[in-house]
């Protein structure tokens, strides 16, 4: 497909005339942002603060240079790349202000934090971190295509499915689901191995999660003061029973659910960097996906904790999941301190294995592939036909960008 003919209809806007004056242009700059922060266009709630933060930013001493940037258009083809990178924000954003009103260090759900604390007892500090990076991306994207003269990208209409309704929790409508979750965990072996999926291979991960909540979702299953034992080799994981059973598994659940969401992101940004045209826009990607990796080796690592003893063996009451311990299998592909990608297959069999990130292909790390392993994790569980329109087209949209591979 050339640049030329390549087009987007979705969160697109109409070309105007360029500005007659840098007055003119910080007006309209002004002018756009101000209508968009008015209508909450991308973030909600606390994300506000983030979106606002980015805003000042934009409007503040480096005016003159965002104004002169912004006379250079960018190409539809890095527009859409940047307008799925915001959508992907946005939605990992949302997820992650859920478990961080729960779980974060100011979370609100005491027997949550103590659950997540046995993965590692920074946990609280670096989920809240998370969401603040994740706040700062979605805000930066959309500021950016804003000062580009770009329709930023909205998901407000669809902040529709249900918050939890445990202690900590704001009630107020989700773009996504975390209160029953099939985690893919092929993640896990694929970078312990050396083979690479970009070169054909395919993985399973070591367990199955399915069903399975990555939050408390009510007071009743999982009450707020439950004593949560703190996991040694006094208190194992096997020893964990009733309502501390249950919020440890929704806690390990949630260990490997935010592995699986970064290391999508680890994936997609250099997938999109790839198709960039303009410097700048693949500066962006490029700095931004470094964020994403290092969320994941994080993640990656703490994950490992829940499958290890001596909270390996953890037994949810109500689904059944046990979470093994992978270490008694004397496996590479299991071992929980294998945190750093193996050398793998890298561009051809013929080469010598390199230590890379996997995959980076359009066809299993692009936007599609993200949305479709959202989707199949039903992190969109109760999503309307419409959203899955917008989020799909943009999806297209991105990975129709010339170049890559």
């Amino acid at each position: 497909m050339k640049e030329e003919e390549f087009s987007s209809s979705v969160g697109s806007a109409t070309a105007s005339d360029e500005p007659t004056s840098s007055k003119l242009a910080d007006d309209n700059l002004q002018q756009r942002w101000q209508d968009i922060v008015k209508r909450r266009s991308f973030l909600k709630g606390v994300s506000l603060a983030g979106a606002t933060l980015a805003a000042g930013t934009l409007m503040g001493k480096d005016l003159t240079a965002q104004t002169a940037r912004s006379s250079r258009r960018l190409s539809k083809g890095d527009a859409a790349l940047l307008r799925f990178a915001a959508a992907a924000e946005l939605i990992e954003a949302d997820l992650w202000q859920q478990y961080n009103e729960l779980g974060g260090v100011q979370g609100g759900n005491p027997a949550y934090i103590a659950a997540l604390s046995n993965l590692d007892g920074d946990m609280p500090q670096y989920i809240a971190d998370n969401t603040d990076d994740e706040l700062s991306h979605a805000a930066f994207l959309n500021a950016y295509l804003i000062s580009k003269g770009e329709q930023p990208v909205d998901l407000d209409a669809f902040r529709t499915l249900p918050s939890s309704e445990a202690t900590g929790a704001k009630s107020i409508g989700r773009l996504t689901n975390l209160q029953k979750l099939n985690v893919d965990l092929s993640w896990y072996t694929r970078y312990r191995s050396g083979q690479n999926p970009d070169l054909g291979a395919h993985f399973k991960g070591p367990f199955t999660i399915h069903h399975e909540p990555a939050i408390p979702i009510n007071d009743t299953d999982t009450p707020p003061d439950t004593a949560i034992p703190s996991a040694s080799p006094q208190a194992p994981g096997s020893s964990f029973t009733g309502a501390a059973a249950r919020m440890q598994a929704i806690a390990n659940t949630a260990g490997f659910h935010f592995a699986f969401i970064e290391q999508g992101g680890a994936s997609l940004y250099p997938t999109l960097a790839l198709k960039a045209k303009d410097p700048e826009v693949l500066r962006i990607l490029v700095s931004i996906g470094g964020v994403e990796i290092d969320h994941f080796g994080l993640w990656h690592d703490k994950g490992g904790n829940a499958v290890a003893q001596p909270l390996a063996l953890v037994t949810d009451p109500l689904t059944k999941l046990t979470f093994p311990d992978l270490n008694a299998r004397n496996s590479e592909l299991d071992q929980t301190n294998l945190i750093l990608p193996e050398p793998c297959d890298f561009v051809s069999k013929d080469l010598p294995q390199c230590s890379v990130i996997r995959p980076t292909t359009t066809r299993n790390g692009g936007a599609v592939a993200t949305i479709e392993a959202f989707t199949a994790d039903l992190l969109f569980l109760g999503q309307s036909s419409a959203f899955f329109k917008v989020i799909n087209q943009l999806a297209v949209e991105a990975d129709s960008v010339p170049g890559g591979f």
